[in-house]
């Protein structure tokens, strides 16, 4: 009986001594320290729905110069990416037949004039006679007739003296258009003629500038929305230049869906003083289609992706992170809409996040 209570009392000293040891194994290991973080708070306000797309500038003007009438260029007036006023002398065709045409035309003209003058005079004449029957009647329709023909050929020698003015005056080529000449494509020698195949000069007018550019049709009932509401607006920016758009307006909408690729072909119209847009640049083009109301915002990058989708670390009052699914917006700026999941004050986790664990302490590196 004495062996058995020496036993008992034995074994509760070993759980003892046991005990003791796991308690000081326990407090050797220190807790995980909070994870360092940086914290923002999710904002609500108002922001834009908009459709981004690559566009290209087109050039709202372009005219290929062509001669209207043959000869051999004799001067030229512009330098080569000269800015151009409507009116410019361009190219000198050689006058000189042109200006030896015009003379003859206007000289024929001067002698139907005087053969005119003279018909009429007797006509006068033979009227007179007719009244005392001093002529015959066939006399007097002759005489009639001559006036008749004398005045036509009048006419006649006017139409060949306004041709032949015209293209004297092709002789002197300008521009039709404001805008800004190109590369020239034929020297002082060259001889040109109508029909050429290249033409002699190509200006674009770049002010205002086309910003052409597609979107699918699964997008053209709400850009008809928007239009049909007048709250259709456009952003252009060049790659270069991300932080300055320019604002214009949507002046065509193509009235058919493009066979094959499924898009509709849109266009806007942006001012363009300063020449920053260039013909044939490709651009950044953002349709606005409208604004909503008290959006929730949080720091792009504060959205993390796994294999059940985005989500991202909201820090409680605790100070403790919640993994907390949502569905994303569209992006704004640095900032990113959070469509579900997300309520405006909460605070989230915008770097820091590989050393965050699901209901782990975190603390503020700010």
């Amino acid at each position: 009986m004495k062996t058995h209570s020496l036993l008992f009392v034995v074994g509760l000293l070993a759980v003892a001594s046991g005990c003791k040891r796991a308690d000081a194994r326990s407090q050797a290991q220190p807790q995980r320290p909070p994870a360092p973080v940086s914290i923002a708070t999710a904002v609500e306000q108002d922001v834009p729905v908009y459709l981004d797309q690559i566009g290209k500038n087109v050039a709202p003007e372009v005219v290929t110069i062509q001669p209207q009438v043959s000869g051999r260029i004799t001067a030229l007036h512009f330098k080569d990416g000269a800015t151009l006023k409507r009116g410019d002398a361009l190219f000198t065709i050689d006058p000189r037949p042109y200006r030896a045409q015009l003379d003859s035309a206007e000289a024929s003209l001067s002698r139907n004039l005087a053969e005119l003058e003279l018909a009429r005079l007797e006509f006068v004449r033979v009227q007179t006679l007719l009244q005392t029957d001093s002529i015959s009647q066939q006399d007097h329709d002759a005489r009639r007739s001559a006036v008749a023909v004398s005045e036509a050929q009048v006419r006649l020698s006017r139409a060949a003296v306004d041709t032949a003015r015209l293209n004297y005056e092709y002789c002197f080529i300008r521009s039709p258009i404001d805008g800004r000449a190109g590369q020239r494509l034929v020297d002082v020698g060259n001889v040109v003629g109508p029909g050429a195949p290249n033409g002699l000069l190509v200006i674009q007018r770049l002010d205002p500038m086309y910003a052409d550019f597609s979107i699918s049709e699964n997008d053209l009932t709400a850009v008809q929305r928007a239009v049909t509401a007048g709250e259709g607006k456009v952003e252009v920016r060049l790659p270069d230049e991300p932080d300055r758009p320019r604002t214009g307006t949507l002046t065509f909408l193509d009235n058919s869906v493009l066979d094959g690729n499924g898009t509709v072909k849109l266009r806007a119209t942006i001012a363009n003083q300063d020449w920053r847009f260039w013909p044939g640049r490709f651009v950044k083009v953002r349709l606005v289609l409208g604004i909503q109301k008290g959006a929730v915002l949080v720091p792009a990058t504060a959205t993390q992706t796994s294999a059940k989708g985005p989500f991202v670390y909201v820090v409680k009052e605790d100070s403790t992170a919640e993994l907390r699914p949502v569905r994303v917006g569209q992006r704004q700026g640095d900032l990113v809409a959070v469509a579900e999941g997300l309520k405006g004050g909460e605070r989230v986790i915008t770097a820091g996040q590989l050393a965050v664990t699901p209901g782990g302490q975190v603390r503020s590196q700010q």
